[in-house]
């Protein structure tokens, strides 16, 4: 019997007003001590107020500071070009849609937008969601129900996991990036199986072994559902990501997901495949077919920006090379970071107290670099998740090289008197 993962077990602690209640029910009685408890356990997260567009500086909470932790990886959410292309596109569309794609929100902009995208990503069409979250959730419980079986790596999006969780599918876990053992979990009858992975996994930064995947999940007769959500745009020809259509056909790899809310600098996600993938998600997608289509104004928006990440790949080399300035600074200072090529470099430290602890020393020296722990990373390897973008200079790395360097030598002078 499969077990639940953590983040969904119930809190056992009860308050003494709660048993009044039947416990067999969810009780909200206790919100304020699991509230208490994340404090206690330097697990409470807070919001910051950005009062800036994004950029490689940011004002947050009143001062400038630069941003190491944004997913703006080719500088576009603050392009002046995509800004009047969204203001242009109000005036023509207005603001809201109305209503969704299938009752009256489908405008000529979303169908534009996603023809585009079918052309980009050498698919047949393209399918436009409201969110990556959404478009994740939604193919999975489009595709599989009971009977079937669903495969995801270990390290993939709590949007994959929860979709896969939700689908009434029977749902596998394999080892990260390990294809042996993907191979034993899909050696099992099922009508269907799908394999699910992230393309460049969010908070290590390291890339799924696409090749190997498609091998096994053709020997296995199994579909491939990839997210490329942070590749897209920064790699591959053009920016299409890694599954490069040059390369892997729909019958390597048979759903693609991106997104516009990273590399492209807007808002929502699409899900590019055959025909028969994308009419089938209109039909039975929930997650398309109950919700408000995106303002047709972030369509237009998208295509300006879809057009500049294609046209200018000095974007995609700035970032290589600032990614290599960055990661020979930190092996300077002794900083082992995990293998990462893309712009997502986490620096890991294991305390969740001594990762805020750090967070704060950057910032106190201009260099915002949040802080990433539990549940969205594994127990021990809380971290500072360090991001560069193509707007970022050199100038820039180097002040956060040397307020690494100034931290790691506050810290050393205080263990050494303690």
């Amino acid at each position: 019997m499969r077990q639940r993962p953590a983040c969904f077990k119930e809190n056992a602690a009860t308050s003494a007003e709660g048993t009044r209640y039947d416990r067999s029910m969810p009780g909200f009685t206790d919100l304020q001590e699991r509230l208490d408890s994340l404090r206690a356990h330097n697990m409470y997260r807070r919001r910051r107020n950005v009062g800036s567009r994004q950029g490689r500086a940011i004002r947050v909470d009143g001062r400038e500071l630069l941003n190491f932790c944004s997913n703006d990886y080719l500088g576009l959410a603050g392009d002046e070009r995509v800004a009047e292309a969204l203001k242009e596109s109000v005036g023509r569309w207005g603001v809201g849609t109305g209503a969704s794609h299938l009752v009256c929100g489908h405008t000529e902009a979303h169908e534009e937008l996603e023809a585009t995208l079918a052309e980009f990503t050498g698919r047949p069409r393209a399918l436009v969601y409201s969110s990556g979250y959404a478009a994740n959730v939604g193919v999975i419980n489009a595709l599989l129900s009971v009977g079937d079986l669903v495969c995801e790596d270990r390290l993939n999006h709590a949007s994959l996991l929860d979709g896969g969780w939700i689908s009434r599918a029977r749902f596998a876990w394999y080892g990260h990036l390990d294809c042996d053992d993907l191979d034993r979990q899909l050696a099992t009858d099922a009508n269907r199986k799908l394999v699910v992975s992230d393309g460049t996994f969010s908070m290590d930064g390291d890339r799924c072994r696409l090749d190997d995947l498609i091998a096994v999940a053709r020997r296995r007769d199994a579909w491939v559902m990839i997210d490329d959500a942070h590749g897209m745009g920064v790699h591959g020809s053009g920016g299409v990501g890694l599954v490069d259509p040059a390369r892997y056909t729909v019958d390597d790899v048979q759903v693609l997901v991106g997104t516009f809310g990273k590399a492209f600098g807007t808002s929502g996600a699409f899900v590019a495949g055959s025909e028969a993938l994308i009419e089938t998600l209109i039909q039975r997608s929930r997650n398309y077919i109950y919700t408000t289509a995106m303002p047709p104004a972030i369509a237009v928006a998208t295509l300006a920006s879809l057009a500049i990440a294609k046209a200018e790949s000095w974007r995609r080399d700035r970032l290589v090379s600032l990614v290599e300035r960055f990661r020979a600074g930190a092996a300077d200072l002794e900083f082992v970071l995990p293998e990462s090529a893309s712009p997502i470099q986490p620096l890991i430290v294991g305390d969740p107290q001594a990762t805020l602890d750090m967070s704060r020393a950057l910032e106190e020296r201009g260099c915002l670099c949040t802080t990433i722990r539990p549940p969205s990373v594994p127990e021990g390897t809380s971290r500072l998740r360090i991001t560069l973008t193509a707007a970022h200079t050199d100038a820039d790395v180097d002040q956060l090289i040397d307020a690494l360097e100034e931290v790691r030598k506050a810290s050393d002078d205080e263990t050494r008197t303690a």
